[in-house]
């Protein structure tokens, strides 16, 4: 028997401001676009940095039970790590990397010029915390990118018009990065059972409706709709001089317990410190004696 698939309307359920942290030993500038202090509502994501930084920069550093996915705004960054992946980033380019069971890496400004970069915090569940580390490279001169009028769906990972992006996920997660132009629309589709954000890089837009500016995230919550495998959220850029830009990710809540400790994510406490013991008795590797990458 042929059903119909049931398009639902997607709502906008809170709008969160960044929140500007300034400098600190690491970095020139830092903000966060929203943070952990309730997972649940953000799950299956966890945070959202914004850092502008020349030197040091984040120095050999471990992860355990997550995926990090960075994109870069401007400059270059450096990055190495110890399954052996090394090189760099330029503006627009993304870097997906699982942490899994364990890893140790670096994100340094090339030449400690200047790098300018999102990193998006996805979590993991239960039983993929601890799957082997994976890098990928998502460069933007590689990346299929969706054209309508008006409209540019840069496409990181999922689906959008007959369209995949490149990203190898463990987790259903989509992806993009969407430009509008002034006072051009578009209806962005994604699953039904998604949790969405949408966060506001440059210009002004309607999202479903609400008017949100650059500097803040829009949430959209999962549609209960026994019908709806789709969903869209309707898009409209202002009336302005200059293209809207936002980054949209999205993917079904996990709804498991989160254990946060620093740069480790599990599911309990005792998973934390487990994470820590292994890290520091060498479970994760050595920490890598990598030289920084040359230049001419």
């Amino acid at each position: 028997m042929h059903t119909q698939q049931h398009t639902a309307r997607r709502t906008v359920a809170r709008i969160e401001n960044k929140l500007h942290l300034g400098p600190d030993a690491q970095v020139d500038d830092k903000s966060m676009w929203f943070t952990p202090r309730d997972p649940a509502l953000t799950d299956p994501f966890l945070a959202l940095a914004d850092d502008l930084f020349s030197e040091p920069g984040f120095e050999w550093h471990p992860h355990r039970g997550l995926e990090t996915v960075t994109l870069v705004l401007d400059g270059v960054l450096e990055h190495g790590d110890s399954i052996g992946n090394a090189g760099t980033l330029a503006a627009g380019d993304v870097q997906w990397m699982t942490a899994g069971r364990g890893i140790i890496h670096r994100e340094l400004a090339f030449r400690n010029e200047r790098a300018h970069v999102l990193q998006l915090w996805v979590n993991l569940p239960a039983e993929k915390k601890m799957v082997d580390t994976r890098y990928q490279d998502l460069l933007a001169a590689d990346r299929p990118v969706v054209e309508r009028d008006g409209a540019r769906v840069d496409l990181v990972s999922g689906a959008v018009g007959g369209l995949a992006g490149p990203a190898l996920t463990h987790w259903p997660i989509s992806g993009s990065v969407i430009t509008l132009e002034p006072g051009r629309s578009l209806d962005h589709a994604l699953p039904g059972r998604d949790r969405a954000f949408f966060t506001v890089l440059s210009g002004a837009l309607t999202i479903a409706g609400r008017t949100v500016t650059a500097g803040q995230t829009a949430w959209s919550d999962p549609v209960w709709d026994a019908d709806a495998d789709l969903s869209v959220v309707a898009l409209r850029a202002a009336d302005a001089d200059t293209p809207s830009v936002v980054m949209t990710f999205s993917g079904p809540p996990i709804r498991q317990p989160v254990a946060l400790g620093g740069p480790m994510v599990m599911n309990t406490p005792a998973e934390i410190r487990q994470a820590f013991r292994d890290f520091q008795t060498g479970k994760f590797g050595d920490v890598p004696r990598q030289a920084r990458l040359q230049y001419r």
